[in-house]
């Protein structure tokens, strides 16, 4: 990134964010109580931005910390957001925090992954749904995608695979134009690669019991049962910190009785 930066020139970096995001020298002016003429004269590099102009531009923009800092660097500022691993002593308030939030969603799955979709945290719910996975797959770092769409891993046991794999790939299509992530346009590349397994084929959503469901579920055979599955993800609010910022928090909804019903009688039988 710092190389990028430096090389590239922050001019050019400020007219490629501006432009990933569709509004023009004149709209982005007056949502930063700017000129037009002077956003003009920073994007050609005749002027030099102040480093609090330039944060409000890159907010109003909606750039990620982490580009945050590449914009900083690129105009000959210090970087302003750290960037300290999860396993930091000033971080350990928020592990404790997602430790919580992870075992009370319990008995349904949930984890957090980072920018690139590596796990970097997971309740006992997740294990359920890792049965029967390749043992090279589970290895770490166990990467959610990957995992998820790969021939040895989820893929031959999600009933609506067409359906869910294009839902997993439009998201990361979504994340790929609004971020410069080279770790994640590989992962996009790879996993939109795999075969689909033999007699997979698109169609209808299979309907559970509950009726049409209210969102796309994942509905995956476990154990000679069907359990269907609904997702959300949160992220944090105005992050002060790089990896913070790029972490996410995926839940697993069951979307039928008889998925919340299963998950329930497993946890009365596990220790």
């Amino acid at each position: 990134m710092t190389t990028v930066a430096m090389a590239t020139g922050v001019g050019a970096l400020l007219r490629e964010w501006r432009e990933r995001r569709r509004i023009s020298q004149l709209e982005l002016a007056l949502r930063a109580d700017s000129s037009a003429r002077h956003i003009s004269f920073v994007e050609t590099g005749r002027s030099r931005p102040s480093q609090e102009l330039l944060l409000r531009l890159a907010d109003r923009l909606d750039v990620p910390v982490r580009e945050q800092n590449a914009l900083l660097l690129a105009a000959g500022y210090a970087p302003l957001f750290p960037e300290r691993p999860l396993e930091d002593p000033a971080l350990s308030g928020l592990r404790d925090g997602l430790d919580a939030l992870l075992r009370g969603h319990e008995p349904y799955p949930a984890l957090i992954v980072d920018g690139a979709y590596d796990v970097v945290a997971a309740n006992r719910g997740v294990g359920e749904l890792l049965q029967g996975v390749a043992e090279p797959l589970l290895e770490a770092p166990l990467n959610a995608m990957r995992v998820t769409l790969h021939p040895q891993g989820l893929a031959p046991r999600i009933r609506n695979l067409p359906e869910w794999r294009g839902h997993l790939l439009h998201q990361m299509e979504r994340q790929l134009a609004l971020v410069r992530s080279a770790p994640l346009r590989a992962l996009y590349e790879e996993v939109s690669a795999y075969p689909l397994p033999d007699g997979c084929a698109g169609g209808p959503v299979p309907a559970g019991t509950g009726g049409a469901p209210y969102a796309l579920p994942m509905i995956v055979e476990l154990g000679g049962r069907t359990l269907s599955f609904v997702s959300t993800i949160t992220t944090f609010n105005t992050p002060m910190d790089v990896t913070v910022s790029e972490l996410a928090m995926e839940t697993f909804l069951p979307a039928d009785p008889e998925t919340a019903r299963h998950l329930r009688e497993r946890q009365l039988l596990t220790p």
